[in-house]
C-alpha cells in the first residue's frame, strides 16, 4: 500500500486523544486477530496494518513526525515498534486474550497447543429491570474440546507430519526495519506439524461442540458493553484444562427511563397550565415514588435533580442521579369556551403578551434599510 493513512486506519479523526487511539485500536484488534479470522488472508493484512498504525499514532514523536512529513518520514527513525508502545500492546492483548501473541509472549493457545483460543466470549441480553437490579441466570454454554477420535490433532489416526512452511519450528520470522519478530506459522498454527490426512469425524478441525449449563451471578449495574469474567468456563485443551469464558451484555432499554452511564433520565409530561401555575406531582424511581415540586412558571425541558436515585455503581461505588426533565404539553384542540377564555388571558397581560414586537422592532427598521438603502 502506497499511501497508507494511519488514521484512516484506524477511523479516528487527525486530533484523537491517546485514549481515543488506543480505544480504537482495541475494537479493531478484537475484530481481526488471527484467533477469531483463522485462514483470512484479508483480516491478517488488516491486523498488521492496524499494529502498524498504532505502533505510530501512540507514540508522540513518531505520531508529530508522521502528521508533518507522513510515513516517509518516518524512514530511518526505527518505524517498527517500541518498547514503549509494545508494552502498550502486550496489555491490551493481554487483557483480550489472556496472553501475548505471535512471537512475543505465550498465549493460551499455544500453551495448550491447539488451533482454537482458550478464552471464550459470548453475549448475553439483560432486560433493563435484570441489569439495574442484577440478577442469577442459568446459562448455556457452548465450547470447544479436542475430538476424541484423533485427540485433537485434526489427523485421522493422530498420524502428523512436519510443516513444511516453518520446517517444524512452529513460528516463522520477520524483519521490519533493523527488527527481527518471530510470528506464529499460519500453515500449522504453531504446532509445527500438520495432518497426513484429515480425521474423519472433526474433518480435521481438531475439536468437537460441548455443551455445559453455567450459572452467573449478575451484579446491579450492569451496562451494555460490560464483561463478566467466569474461571475455567471457556474451551477445554487435550490436558482437560479449560480457559476463561467472557460474557458481554447487552441491555434492552425502557419504555420510561433513559439511562446514561450510572444517571437516568425520565419525561415528565405536564399540560401547560401545570407549567404557568406550578404544582406538585409524583414521578417514578429505581425505589418507589418521589414527590416533585414545581414552581410557578416552569419552563419546558427545565430539569430537576434527584441526587443518588439513579443507576447502582457496577463496581460498589454509589449509585448516580435521577433526572426528571419535563415535557409542557398543549392542547390538541380548544371549544368555543376555552378559545375565549384563553384570548381574555391574552388580553390581560397586555404588552407582555406579544414579545415578538419589542424583540423584532428592530430587526424589521435595519432590513428596510439594507433594501431602501435609507438610513
Amino acid at each position: 500500500m502506497e499511501n497508507i493513512d494511519y488514521y484512516e486506519i484506524l477511523q479516528i479523526s487527525k486530533d484523537a486523544s491517546g485514549a481515543e487511539i488506543k480505544k480504537a485500536y482495541r475494537k479493531l484488534a478484537i475484530k481481526y486477530h488471527p484467533d477469531k479470522n483463522p485462514n483470512d488472508k484479508e483480516a491478517e493484512e488488516k491486523f498488521k496494518l492496524i499494529n502498524e498504525a498504532y505502533s505510530v499514532l501512540s507514540d508522540d514523536e513518531k505520531r508529530n513526525i508522521y502528521d508533518r512529513y507522513g510515513k516517509e518520514g518516518l524512514e530511518g527513525q526505527g518505524s517498527g515498534f517500541q518498547s514503549g508502545n509494545m508494552d502498550d500492546i502486550m496489555d491490551i492483548f493481554n487483557s483480550m486474550f489472556g496472553g501475548g501473541f505471535g512471537g512475543f509472549g505465550s498465549s493460551q493457545r499455544q500453551n495448550s497447543g491447539m488451533q482454537y483460543g482458550m478464552d471464550l466470549e459470548i453475549e448475553l441480553n439483560l432486560t433493563f429491570q435484570e441489569a439495574i437490579f442484577g440478577c442469577e441466570k442459568e446459562i448455556d454454554v457452548k465450547y470447544k474440546a479436542p475430538c476424541e477420535a484423533c485427540n485433537g490433532t485434526g489427523a485421522k489416526d493422530g498420524d502428523m507430519q512436519t510443516c513444511s512452511t516453518c520446517g517444524g519450528q512452529g513460528q516463522i520470522v520477520m524483519k521490519q526495519g533493523f527488527m527481527t519478530f518471530a510470528q506464529e506459522c499460519p500453515h500449522c498454527q504453531g504446532r509445527g506439524k500438520i495432518a497426513k490426512e484429515s480425521c474423519p469425524k472433526c474433518k480435521g478441525d481438531t475439536y468437537q461442540i460441548k455443551s455445559e449449563k453455567v450459572s452467573l451471578s449478575i451484579p446491579k449495574g450492569i451496562d451494555t458493553g460490560n464483561r463478566l469474567r467466569v474461571p475455567a468456563k471457556g474451551n477445554e485443551d487435550t490436558n482437560g484444562r479449560r480457559g476463561d469464558l467472557y460474557i458481554l451484555f447487552y441491555v434492552e432499554e425502557d419504555e420510561h427511563f433513559v439511562r446514561e452511564g450510572n444517571n437516568l433520565y425520565i419525561e415528565v409530561p405536564l399540560f401547560f397550565t401545570q407549567c404557568i401555575l406550578g404544582d406538585t406531582i409524583k414521578i417514578p424511581s429505581l425505589d418507589g415514588e418521589l414527590e416533585l415540586k414545581l414552581k410557578p412558571a416552569t419552563r419546558d425541558r427545565a430539569q430537576f435533580v434527584f441526587k443518588g436515585k439513579g443507576v447502582p455503581d457496577v463496581h460498589g461505588r454509589g449509585s448516580g442521579d435521577l433526572i426528571a426533565q419535563i415535557k409542557m404539553k398543549l392542547p390538541k384542540k380548544l371549544s368555543t369556551e376555552q378559545r375565549e377564555l384563553i384570548e381574555k388571558l391574552q388580553e390581560s397581560f397586555g404588552l407582555e403578551s406579544h414579545p415578538y414586537e419589542n424583540k423584532f422592532e428592530g430587526a424589521f427598521k435595519k432590513i428596510k434599510s439594507w433594501i431602501t438603502g435609507e438610513k
